[in-house]
């Protein structure tokens, strides 16, 4: 039996998935070193009885700041590392910040009743209280005539792609209460940055948690933020969360590196921070799901048009719609400043879609000198028959359609603000395929209905696209984007089913042709025709072996 291509790509992907589970496996189950092993580190926490610690926050505007140049925040002596503490405070903004500068938290940790810079042991950790983003677009009245919100247009227009400094009002501290005795040969590579040998003991573990913090809680900081709100919470961390979220921030710098703003990383945090591990499994498990179906229904889609030579039984305008809404939620989802994990797909389908329309109308371009000519190929009876039910389909739709699109963008220009014209211009177009986009698929249904067939259809690509589709239900609620391209998913379920029922309603016809303009029929009298040829061949030779034999 011969390898497909789809087959190696299932075997890859089961692969992967047990790598994966197995790599989250061992994350969170150490390797103990015997009871009485001299290479054992234990931890300091496991001491009776159970010891207290001290812990100390300050502020300054250098990460290597000298003693004179801290400013004391919040600090609580004899605390129990298992409990969670949670503290509100109001943090004074140097000017050198509110000018765009940056502003650096440091924590301190040590015994209680010692000097965290003198005593006897501490641990230290630092961090960033500011990030650098791009403010959030200014939304406005488009059709206002006033001279001030005409200014402030302006103002935003000049603004709007400069990054300034923004305030991050959460600080997560952690430390590592399970008591685990590490081999010395044996320590993670990614705890090795956390932990202090003091003898045969580690330490505590102190961890500044950078991921539980959101671009969505950003606050801008201007000239007049004199002071801002700051929530630190204290909260244990487990041995394999520790390592997870290490793994993770080592992960998210390089995303950033390759490019990804951190708006989309942002994403990412969003599901290792705000869910259990039990739905962050789900997730990854969901997310895995979504690329294989993505690229085999991407993979089967450009393989049923590349062999397609006739739109028999297609509705074309169904394909240029298809690339019409395409292309605009693409440029909607890049105007809303949509995740990458959802603008990539979109961007890759927005091209398909135009290659398929230049199938559809059988494009060819010749070239001839410098500039290129384009060429549009012909139509058969057949074609024509399904052209003229399309355009019957097409033009009770249009009554309905244009009307109604055009008075949602009225009604949007005139009650909606904007961040600008292009972005009405597109939310108005995008909220046309949202909210009509199942009525361009009405007429492939019509055309169905018409020849009482689907076999002219890609079965096959289209049943990834329902499992995709379903996927995307559960994405939706994931993911953040915007509303309506959420609502977009629900809706594609319907136009689903109803595919299903006319495959069911409409039994197979084994004279009609398929999608690629053959049937079973005359598949089936072409292999009994080359099988009898080869019969007779054989015949043939065994006649003439036969003969020689006699002579």
């Amino acid at each position: 039996m011969a390898v497909s291509l789809t087959h190696v790509i299932s075997l890859v992907f089961a692969a992967y998935i047990c790598h994966s589970l197995w790599s989250l496996y061992s994350l969170f189950q150490p390797v103990q070193c015997e009871p009485h092993s001299r290479s054992c580190l234990r931890p300091y926490l496991s001491r009776l009885p159970p010891p207290k610690l001290q812990l100390w926050v300050y502020s300054s505007l250098s990460q290597k700041p000298r003693f004179k140049d801290l400013t004391p925040l919040w600090n609580i002596s004899d605390f129990e590392p298992s409990v969670e503490l949670k503290a509100e405070v109001n943090v004074s903004i140097p000017m050198k910040t509110r000018n765009n500068g940056t502003l650096y938290v440091h924590i301190y940790l040590a015994p209680p009743g010692e000097d965290p810079f003198y005593g006897s042991w501490k641990k230290y950790q630092n961090g960033p209280l500011t990030s650098f983003a791009i403010p959030q677009a200014v939304a406005f009245q488009l059709v206002s005539e006033s001279k001030e919100e005409n200014q402030q247009k302006d103002d935003v227009k000049g603004s709007e792609d400069l990054p300034i400094s923004h305030w991050r009002p959460l600080l997560t501290i952690s430390i590592m209460t399970d008591a685990i005795a590490f081999d010395r040969s044996h320590i993670p590579s990614d705890l090795y940055q956390f932990l202090q040998v003091d003898g045969d003991e580690y330490l505590p573990i102190l961890y500044l948690d950078e991921m539980s913090y959101r671009t969505k809680d950003l606050m801008p900081l201007n000239k007049t933020s004199r002071k801002m709100p700051l929530t630190i919470s204290y909260a244990p961390i487990s041995y394999g969360k520790l390592r997870l979220f290490a793994n993770m921030k080592e992960s998210l710098e390089t995303l950033h590196s390759l490019g990804f703003s951190e708006k989309d990383s942002d994403e990412v945090k969003g599901l290792f921070t705000d869910t259990s591990l039990f739905f962050l499994l789900l997730t990854f498990l969901v997310a895995a799901f979504h690329l294989l179906f993505d690229f085999l229904a991407f993979k089967n889609d450009i393989s049923y048009w590349r062999k397609r030579d006739t739109m028999v039984g297609l509705s074309t305008k169904t394909v240029v719609w298809r690339c019409v809404s395409t292309g605009v939620i693409f440029l909607y989802l890049m105007d809303e400043q949509t995740s990458l994990l959802v603008l990539i797909p979109a961007g890759i389908g927005s091209v398909i879609e135009v290659w398929k329309v230049l199938k559809a109308f059988k494009v060819k371009v010749i070239w001839s000198g410098r500039f290129p000519s384009f060429v549009l190929g012909g139509s058969d009876d057949q074609e024509k028959k399904t052209r003229e039910i399309d355009s019957e389909a097409m033009r009770y739709l249009m009554y309905v359609l244009y009307p109604l699109c055009g008075f949602g963008a009225i009604y949007s220009l005139v009650y909606t603000p904007h961040k600008s014209w292009y972005s009405w211009c597109i939310k108005s177009l995008v909220n046309g395929v949202y909210a009509f986009g199942f009525i361009f698929m009405l007429p492939q249904l019509f055309i169905n209905y018409k020849l009482k067939s689907v076999a002219h259809l890609p079965w096959r690509a289209f049943m990834y696209k329902a499992f995709n589709t379903f996927i995307d239900d559960i994405f939706a609620f994931i993911i953040t984007m915007p509303t309506a391209h959420r609502l977009a998913c629900f809706r594609d379920d319907v136009v689903f089913v109803i595919y299903l029922y006319q495959r069911w309603l409409y039994p197979v016809d084994k004279s009609r042709a398929n999608e690629y303009g053959q049937s079973f029929e005359d598949t089936d009298k072409k292999k009994k025709n080359e099988d009898k040829k080869k019969k007779n061949e054989d015949n043939e030779k065994k006649d003439d072996g036969n003969r020689k034999k006699n002579e």
